[in-house]
């Protein structure tokens, strides 16, 4: 790379692939993460501000108690997170891994609406947000990095499939 000079079509496709695989892999340590602390109490304790608000979430409160409903969570986050990394293994368990995320996604969003607190109304209310909205407004773009990782997954798994 360093004897030849790239093209600005070679160096628009390395950039492409380099975003891809940050956009992938960053999306996987990021939801590996935050499962990773649904099994510490201070986590589960944290996501009670949005679960009982939730139509889609609420009646999960009363089949499992505050940290076993956060544990439960914590696995469809890491389980989401390793099938998104097994891109080089297998694109199908990929787009399984990043469709669980979208989901995932959606469904947090889905608190910017349940939640009463998101709104800063000491600000004049929406759409100042209060730190509990803020928290939320990243995960659209975790959405849209799921939403692509599922698009590459399931081209590649439809290129490699032995029937095309």
């Amino acid at each position: 790379m360093f004897g030849k000079s790239l093209t600005s079509r070679e160096f628009h496709g390395h950039l492409l692939q380099v975003g891809g695989h940050i956009i992938r892999y960053g999306l996987a340590i990021v939801i590996a993460w935050i499962g990773g602390l649904k099994f510490t109490a201070t986590e589960a304790q944290r996501i009670q501000a949005y679960i009982p608000h939730s139509p889609f979430m609420s009646w999960m409160n009363n089949l499992l108690s505050v940290q076993a409903l956060s544990n439960a969570i914590g696995v469809v986050e890491i389980v989401s997170a390793v099938l998104i990394a097994s891109m080089l293994l297998s694109a199908r368990l990929a787009s399984v891994g990043s469709a669980i995320a979208v989901v995932l996604f959606l469904s947090t969003l889905s608190f910017l609406f349940t939640t009463p607190d998101v709104p800063d109304f000491d600000a004049g209310g929406f759409p100042a947000l209060s730190a509990l909205g803020q928290f939320l407004l990243k995960d659209i773009v975790l959405l849209g990095a799921a939403v692509w990782t599922l698009g590459e997954s399931l081209a590649r798994s439809y290129d490699l499939s032995p029937t095309g």
